[in-house]
């Protein structure tokens, strides 16, 4: 399980990041406090409160991958 801080700033970023999560085939979860959706679900992303970073976990040991394909929404 690979976890990583993100943020979304507005709906193209949410659109976007949805897509690059819905071309993986492993489970990815996004957590804002203790709410947790499914990364795929763009209404579960919508349902989050963007304005603070998430938590996203991708269960996968390619962190190689995840670091790649989310390059612009990690946090710093």
């Amino acid at each position: 399980m690979i976890t990583k801080k993100i943020k979304l700033g507005n709906i193209r970023e949410v659109e976007a990041f949805n897509q690059i999560c819905s071309k993986f085939t492993c489970d990815m979860d996004l957590s804002s406090g203790k709410y947790y959706v499914n990364a795929k679900s763009i209404m579960g992303i919508f349902s989050l409160d963007l304005e603070m970073p998430l938590e996203l976990m991708a269960d996968t040991n390619d962190e190689a991958a995840i670091e790649e394909a989310f390059k612009e929404f990690l946090c710093s």
